[in-house]
């Protein structure tokens, strides 16, 4: 993996993001690259799903191994761990929509095969038939409202566009394919390390993952800290709490009940490991969320 390829946990540019669960952002393309200069590097996203939608103007894409020219109107699906870089024209117009993937997991369900075949950057151009280009922009316009709107059932009605937005986007490009291509070995033992932190079941040791991997623990920390600069086991620790917060917000569990559920022997381990990364207790935790 090329140093040169940054990595980030929230937004390009954002180096202490520390996004919740639930994270949802839209905003214009031009707001973010203009403060850029237009270019924005080849990057990573950890946890973040990213639809661009340009009605006008010109982009250079940049991917593994990869260079395409496009120009409006387009769209284009990143999956987490994809890496991209985008060089815009000026004159570009268009929304960029950022999600976790816990958010899109939940609006569409993990066992989706939209999901399952998402794993690579996305293309979806030469629309012959512009209104259904519009179809997806008038989607993303309508999630960018319900955002800001604070209306009733405002999260319902969020996932149900998005459950519209993600299969009108799969049926275009899961039928008219445009790239088809190969990630590097790195990429391909990270993506399945995450498979296996985020599959149910006993928290394995770095050892373990490795061995499922068939790679040796140090080959495994040094793609971690390749591509996200942690170590394996502070990757393993993020997804934990990272999960650990799904309950916090959405379940009345005990705090021992959500370490049990989480595959932690003790809870008291749990609450230490928790305090370490988000700086509360899980019970604070909770306390702020209810406030």
């Amino acid at each position: 993996m090329k140093k040169e390829i940054l990595y980030f946990n929230g937004l390009y540019g954002d180096l202490n993001a520390n996004n919740d669960v639930d994270y949802i952002f839209s905003e214009l393309i031009k707001t973010r690259s203009e403060t850029f200069d237009w270019v924005v590097r080849p990057h990573i996203h950890s946890r973040l799903y990213q639809i661009f939608c340009v009605e006008y103007g010109n982009v250079t894409f940049q991917g593994n191994n990869l260079e395409k020219k496009m120009s409006g109107p387009f769209v284009i699906l990143i999956p987490p761990m994809a890496i991209h870089g985008l060089l815009y024209s000026k004159d570009i117009r268009g929304r960029i929509l950022t999600l976790s993937d816990s958010y899109v997991e939940a609006a569409i369900g993990k066992e989706s095969p939209i999901l399952s075949n998402l794993n690579t950057p996305e293309f979806i151009e030469n629309f012959e038939d512009k209104h259904i280009f519009n179809e997806i922009l008038d989607l993303i316009l309508h999630i960018d409202r319900e955002i800001f709107s604070g209306k009733v059932e405002q999260q319902r009605m969020i996932r149900a566009l998005l459950c519209q937005l993600f299969i009108k986007s799969y049926r275009l490009f899961n039928t008219n394919r445009v790239i088809k291509k190969q990630d590097s070995m790195y990429l391909q033992h990270f993506n399945n390390f995450q498979k296996i932190i985020k599959s149910p079941g006993k928290i394995k040791t770095i050892t373990e993952l490795a061995e499922n991997l068939q790679i040796s623990p140090i080959h495994l920390n040094r793609i971690c800290k390749a591509i996200t600069n942690k170590p394996a086991l502070q990757i393993v620790h993020e997804h934990a709490i990272q999960e650990a917060e799904k309950y916090l917000k959405h379940t009345s569990l005990t705090i021992a009940e959500i370490a049990y559920s989480l595959n932690f022997e003790y809870p008291n381990y749990f609450s230490k490991l928790f305090k370490k990364y988000r700086k509360l207790t899980p019970l604070q935790y909770r306390k702020g969320i209810k406030k």
